[in-house]
């Protein structure tokens, strides 16, 4: 869990970077969003990073669904006095629920942007590369659609709150020296990339409005 988890985390920062281009000006992003895309599908290096990204993902579901099964199994037994929930905190006890949530979204994710660009003829802009711009601004143009991306990017960042401290308990560096640091470090990191991500959405909806 540790390792994928990680290794997801990593990928969400040059996803983010990536990303950042929607909040050009509207020509420029669109050639540089689809530049960049097109990067993205045809470098060999990429491919091969975009494979282990898919074997992460499936392996990180995989064995979240079974230690969640081991620990239903473990926690069977019901407690006349049970005083978990002051011992932490509510997110680290939902962590089924968040990755439900999360689960859901990118299925729709990958539907709507990824298997759009893969599998289906896209238009093309002026310098030749699929159009992904326009696909990925118009369903940003739907307030429902907005909506759903911004309970699923908070139920992302909960789950990276409560993954960050774990994979570092895990590893061994969550020590008392370093706790405040890792603390810090963790939520830092979680708003920086929930907080990029959710201004996207909300940006190009805003844009379409004026």
């Amino acid at each position: 869990m540790s390792g994928t988890g990680l290794f997801l985390c990593f990928f969400l920062i040059i996803h983010l970077l990536g990303n950042l281009q929607l909040f050009l000006p509207p020509e420029q992003a669109r050639e540089q969003f689809n530049w960049y895309s097109h990067l993205l599908s045809g470098n060999i290096i990429i491919k091969t990073v975009s494979y282990v990204l898919y074997i992460s993902i499936i392996g990180h579901t995989i064995y979240a669904l079974i230690i969640t099964r081991k620990n239903a199994a473990a926690n069977g037994t019901k407690y006349a006095y049970d005083k978990r929930g002051t011992a932490s905190v509510w997110y680290s006890r939902n962590m089924g629920l968040l990755g439900t949530i999360i689960f859901i979204f990118l299925i729709i994710h990958f539907k709507d942007f990824w298997y759009q660009y893969k599998f289906t003829d896209l238009p093309l802009d002026a310098k030749g590369h699929k159009d992904l711009y326009t696909i990925v601004t118009k369903a940003y143009q739907q307030l429902w659609y907005v909506l759903v991306y911004e309970v699923a990017l908070l139920a992302l960042g909960f789950h990276l709150l409560h993954g960050f401290f774990s994979a570092a308990r895990t590893l061994g560096v969550f020590h008392p020296k370093y706790v405040r640091w890792v603390k810090t470090l963790g939520w830092v990191y979680t708003l920086v990339i929930i907080l990029g991500f959710m201004a996207m959405p909300i940006f190009v909806y805003l844009n379409g409005l004026s």
